[in-house]
């Protein structure tokens, strides 16, 4: 097995959405309110790793289909960049849904969906790798189908022979429905207090930064 190395550098992956809804489910907030600079921090300095990098991901609706998400995630992208975060977004695609009412009768709804947002993670998560840009790969996802990705890692770990680490982080409390990190990889549980630490002060639902 290859040496683990004294100083661990750590690139952090975060897929918004994802990131949202299990905080939401953990801790009841009902919009997007995390500082993720902050939070890869804490996260990392509880494993003593060093934050080397962090790629930031998530749909975007368009201003027709739903102005108040789409100036929300411009504004709060904007900032991000400008805080050394590369961010990756794609507009959503909306699809008819049929939902069932409590009455028994049946609805539909448009409904925007996520296309391509695991993809690109996985394709970065593998160019990081292999370029020997970090030893820690910490994702903040609980979505399996990146447990592929981790395998691809490992691969990229044998071949070059160096020591490298996958990881998943995510919000959990006892109402998360949701208690699993990706598989093959370790998984690190985001508290409140440690969540709480790291809300944005900017509010980015009125008004642009």
């Amino acid at each position: 097995m290859p040496p683990e190395p004294a100083a661990k550098r750590a690139v952090a992956f975060i897929d918004g959405q994802n990131l949202f809804h299990a905080a939401k489910k953990a801790f009841g907030f009902t919009f997007p309110n995390y500082d993720i600079s902050a939070l890869v921090n804490e996260v990392c300095q509880s494993a003593e790793w060093n934050p080397s990098g962090i790629h930031f991901y998530t749909g975007i609706p368009g201003v027709q289909d739903d102005p108040f998400w789409h100036q929300f995630w411009s504004s709060k992208l904007a900032v991000m960049g400008t805080r050394g975060i590369v961010t990756f977004s794609r507009p959503l695609r909306y699809r008819d849904q049929t939902v069932l009412l409590t009455d028994g009768t049946a609805t539909t709804v448009r409904v925007g969906q996520e296309k391509g947002i695991d993809v690109r993670i996985a394709l970065d998560v593998v160019r990081v790798a292999r370029e020997n840009a970090c030893d820690v790969v910490l994702l903040f996802s609980q979505d399996q189908d990146l447990s592929e990705v981790a395998d691809e890692v490992r691969a990229i770990s044998r071949a070059q022979r160096r020591w490298i680490k996958v990881a998943s982080a995510f919000p959990s409390s006892s109402t998360s429905t949701n208690t699993r990190g990706v598989n093959k990889t370790d998984w690190i549980r985001i508290g409140r207090d440690l969540y709480e630490r790291c809300i944005d002060t900017t509010d980015y639902r009125t008004r642009p930064p």
